[in-house]
């Protein structure tokens, strides 16, 4: 079967199951299996071996029940990085990607010791040991199989970090510069409002911020006092319409507001904030 027809067919498959990206999906599925770009794929007519075709139906067969891309093919882009990520990690998304560049502003010229509570993937980590020169750092996460993940990722970095599997309320005795997380924080209620591909498919703990999706996000802010050096920098991303909840919480907490990053849509998606006061 030719490039165009196979593409087609899994385009339409998906078309009926309701995946509204149907077409790019059967191109993304495709490339994988033949383990070229999709720009490749489209530019350069094939006729696809019977073990391919096989392969990429059953994909586009775990595609139609909304299992996400991500999962399917085991990657996932970041800062223009390819990441190994599957069901044990929360997928990562282009609105993460807005804390990094504040953070590359103000360590530029400065040793950098952080902690990146939550790691999952290992993204936010990689990212500032990628592009902040002088940098070290702590990735922890309450999860073995997620470290798994993490540590595939930061394999690299493997001198500049470790992982650590523990909760953010058992860290003790150390100061960062940085403390820094993606949490979990959508409303326990309005987990099963999300789409198929998100409910269905990734971690609820990665999800999950309890009765006002503040429940982890509070947790950090307040154990956050404690942990970093006077002056040091709190970067949060929060959910839709937290943003006055989370900046009177830490305004209790001796932190300041120093800058807030809109995603694409408009929405306050990051805080970067100061410790004003040590406890």
């Amino acid at each position: 079967m030719k490039t165009h027809k196979l593409i087609n067919f899994g385009s339409n498959y998906l078309k009926e199951s309701g995946i509204l990206s149907n077409r790019l999906d059967s191109e993304v599925l495709l490339s994988h299996i033949m383990g070229i770009s999709r720009e490749s794929l489209l530019v350069d007519e094939k006729n696809i071996k019977e073990n391919n075709i096989r392969k990429f139906k059953s994909l586009i067969l775990r595609r139609s029940k909304h299992e996400p891309i991500a999962y399917i093919t085991k990657n996932k882009e970041f800062r223009s990085v390819n990441f190994f990520v599957n069901k044990n990690s929360l997928i990562p998304r282009p609105e993460t990607e807005l804390l990094i560049d504040p953070l590359r502003k103000i360590f530029k010229n400065r040793k950098l010791f952080f902690l990146d509570a939550g790691t999952g993937t290992g993204c936010i980590t990689f990212a500032i040991l990628n592009e902040i020169k002088h940098s070290k750092g702590v990735g922890i996460d309450i999860s073995n199989h997620t470290l798994s993940n993490a540590k595939i990722n930061l394999q690299k970095f493997k001198n500049r970090v470790k992982l650590l599997r523990k909760s953010i309320d058992n860290i003790q005795n150390i100061k960062f510069d940085l403390v820094i997380s993606n949490p979990p924080y959508v409303i326990k209620r309005e987990i099963n409002r999300l789409s198929g591909d998100i409910k269905k498919f990734e971690p609820r703990i990665a999800l999950d911020g309890g009765n006002d999706g503040l429940d982890v996000i509070k947790k950090i802010i307040y154990k956050s006092k404690y942990i970093l050096r006077l002056n040091g920098i709190l970067a949060l991303e929060i959910g839709n319409g937290q943003y006055l909840s989370v900046r009177n919480i830490l305004k209790k907490n001796n932190f300041r507001v120093e800058q807030i990053i809109k995603d694409y849509k408009n929405n306050v998606r990051c805080i970067i904030s100061t410790l004003l006061k040590k406890n």
